[in-house]
Parts: C-alpha cells; structure tokens; sequence
C-alpha cells in the first residue's frame, strides 16, 4: 500500500469533520512513517499528542483509514525525539513508544532540556552564566560547588539537566551522574538492606560530575546526609564538579548537619528568581512554537500577565487553552483565555488590564479617538487624556515606564514620568479629578466579562 497517499485521504476525510484550528493544532503535526502487520504508525511531537489524539480522535482516525483502505487498521504511535526522529521512509518503528519525554535512561537526563531553549530572563540571567561557566571544559571551574536555588517551577531543574547534556556533548567518555536527593536516598535504603554500601559508594565516587536535584530532601535523614557528604567529600578533593538545586539558600535549610550546609556554602550559590512579565510572554511565544500554535499576542501577553507564579503553571496554562480550544471547537482568542485563567486563579485573581485596554477606555471616556491618544498632538485636551492613559499604565499594568512610552508613538520614559507627576499633582488638587480617575481604574481593574 501506498502509506502518503493512505494518509493524505484520511487527513482530507478529517479536515473535512472538526474545525481548521483543531486539524492545524493536532493533524498538520503528524507523520506516518510504517506499517507493521495491521499497525499504522504516526509519529507525534510528544506524549502530550499521543494521549490527545488517543483519547479524543481514535474513532475518527480508525474510520478515516477504514474509509481509505477498505481495512481495519489499528494506530500505533511512536513519539519524534528531536534529531533523532525517524524519517517517512525508513524502517517501521518499534511497537512501543520509545523515550516519549526524551529522556535518557543511561544518563537520566532528558535531551530536551538545553540551554539552547532555556529563556533568559533578569530573574535567572546569573544562574544561567554560572551553569554554562561550570561546563568550560578549557579551564579549571572557578567554583565548585555551584548551588542553584528558587521556587517551585522557575527553571532549576532545566539548567541542571542543560549542565549534564552540554558536558555530554562536549566531552567523549565524560562521565556523569543525575539524581534527585529522593532518589539517591532510596538507593542508599536499597544498598543497606543488600549489604551493597561499598558499591554504592564506589558508584557515585567514579564520576567526573555529580548532578543532584532538590537537596532540601536531605532534611532529617542522617545516615544519608553521611554517606553524601562523604561523597562530596571525595569528589571535591579530586577536583570532580558538583552541581545541586534546592529550594532555599543552603543557611535556610534546617534539618541538614552544619558541615554539610558549610561545604555547599564552600562554593558559587545563586538564585533563581520568578521571571518577569516579558520573559513570561516569551516562555510562552516559544512553547507556541515548538508546538506549532497559532496563538494571538494579546491573548499571550493576558497568559503572562495573569501566571505570574513560574513557569510550569505558565505552560499548564497554555495546555488547558489547547485543550478548551479543542474540546469547544472554538478559535483561540482573548476572550477563552479570559475564562482558561479564571477557572485556574478564580475570577477576582484573573482580573487583569493592558495599555492597549487603558487606552480605549480613555478614547471612550474623552471622545478622544485613539490615534489622537498614541500620537504627537498638543492640544491641550488630547494632551492630558495621554497623560491619564500613560498614569493608569503605571498604576494597572507590569508595563515598564520604557514599554508604556513605546505604546505612545515611542516618547521616552521620561515623558512617562512627567505625565505620571502631572496626573497626581491634580488629583491631589482637584477631589473630583481623582474621584473619576478613581472610578476609571476601578473599571478597568474589574471589567465584566
């Protein structure tokens, strides 16, 4: 059988029966690249496709193929790992989905986390220059250990895991281990009751770089707080590199021996900080790109303005869109991010505003149309309704006094300032100047929707 031309009448069947975004989002992405016995096997983006595709459209792809080929066929679906992902015409893959999140089972590592996609941001930026720093291999590390610390979700684990596949790749026959705290706990339990210690120390001394995630799992657990610092201990004398993530600064973490915090304090701690509006807004152009999502960007920026937590919550987020989008059948837009962050935050959480909205509620207000607003005119009236849209930007908005002047024909942050000064000076002046300003921002700080 001819599979392209198998595939394509199916794909003409289905765009035929949901809606363009629904087919753009989950149809245009697949590949058929075999068939092995009845099977006919796709190749998707990610495991997140595959349980989609599985759950939602089975009956319609088995009809569409049984339409085509007159046979009962079965799908089987095989996850694409980046430049590893088979070509249409070579072998049938395997029948089990192989490595779907990219991740290594010899390493532990998972290859998708890169510096490469990791989005730089003011809040991680040091972090950042401090794990690429550890991976010179030209040079002896300046530091050792390096301590990375923050929140739950705001990258720790992406920078740790970049380390070990930038050192990887880099540097044939390097030796590597990645563990959660959790994890080398366990296997310290299991070593204990198989009379198996020395192994597992021998283990964990023969590596050339020790990764560990979540340290803060340590708290409380004595014996295994002993056997790593005696790890540390080893490794550190023999100038082998040691990188750990926690959640707080090594001096915050109670339930750790004194000597064991002093050696983490021994070396280069750096935190990683939540990412601020327009890191957040490019976390999501991005994740929209590798998904190849068509994504409107007011309905990115609202995303970003309303998650301000970290990035895991960030991406949830533009899941459950996808997923409303889908389920629906309805087009991506502000108005069904609207009701996405709701159900996440709550309704009073979710409220929130941009300048464009401050100023069309301006261009109402004063009979103003918004040209006139982000333009040059001087006129007196228009020049004080731009002034009270620059003031409300300052006051509702994450925008920075350089972003909210490039909203208006691009005048400089000082212009901002001034119009801000001017906007309090009056309101202090005149109580009914500053009763309507008042109702304005409450307006737009609480619209219906």
């Amino acid at each position: 059988m001819d599979l392209t031309n198998i595939w394509q009448d199916c794909l003409s069947r289905i765009k035929d029966r949901i809606p363009a975004q629904t087919y753009q989002t989950w149809f245009e992405p697949l590949k058929v690249t075999g068939l092995v016995e009845s099977d006919i096997v796709l190749q998707v983006p990610s495991r997140f496709y595959y349980e989609w595709l599985d759950s939602h459209y089975r009956p319609l792809i088995l009809e569409s193929l049984k339409h085509a080929t007159g046979k009962d066929l079965k799908v089987r679906y095989n996850v694409a790992l980046g430049d590893t992902a088979q070509d249409e015409n070579e072998t049938p893959v395997p029948t089990e989905i192989e490595d779907p999140n990219g991740f290594s089972k010899s390493t532990q590592l998972n290859r998708r986390y890169t510096f490469e996609n990791f989005i730089e941001g003011a809040g991680n930026q040091f972090a950042r220059a401090a794990a690429l720093s550890i991976c010179d291999t030209q040079k002896k590390a300046a530091f050792n250990p390096l301590v990375m610390y923050g929140g739950v979700g705001l990258g720790k684990t992406h920078l740790l895991q970049a380390v070990g596949n930038r050192m990887m790749s880099q540097k044939a026959g390097f030796k590597i281990i990645y563990t959660t705290s959790e994890k080398f706990t366990l296997d310290f339990i299991t070593s204990i009751q198989k009379n198996r210690t020395t192994a597992f120390s021998k283990y964990f001394r023969s590596v050339d770089m020790l990764l560990v995630d979540d340290i803060q799992f340590f708290q409380r657990k004595e014996q295994t707080q002993e056997q790593f610092f005696h790890t540390f201990n080893d490794l550190f004398q023999r100038g082998k590199k040691i990188v750990m993530t926690m959640d707080k600064p090594p001096s915050e973490l109670s339930g750790l021996k004194e000597r064991l915090t002093s050696r983490f304090q021994s070396g280069l701690t750096v935190d990683i900080q939540a990412p601020d509006l327009e890191t957040r807004i490019a976390i999501l152009m991005r994740k929209a790109e590798e998904d190849k999502l068509d994504i409107p960007y007011d309905t990115t920026e609202y995303i970003a303005r309303c998650i301000k937590s970290n990035v895991r919550d960030l991406e949830g987020a533009l899941i459950r869109l996808l997923a409303y989008s889908s389920l629906r059948k309805q087009e991506i837009n502000l108005n069904l991010a609207r009701n996405v962050v709701q159900e996440i935050l709550g309704r009073q959480a979710a409220k929130t505003v941009t300048i464009d909205e401050i100023i069309k509620a301006i261009s109402r207000e004063t009979n103003i149309r918004e040209t006139l607003l982000v333009g040059k005119g001087r006129r007196k009236d228009i020049a004080r309704a731009r002034q009270l849209a620059m003031y409300l930007s300052r006051e509702l908005t994450e925008a920075s006094l350089v972003s909210i002047g490039l909203h208006f024909a691009g005048r400089d942050h000082s212009t901002v300032i001034h119009a801000c000064k001017k906007i309090e000076s009056m309101m202090r002046d005149d109580p009914v100047f500053q009763a309507k300003v008042d109702t304005l921002s409450k307006e737009l700080a609480n619209p219906v929707y």
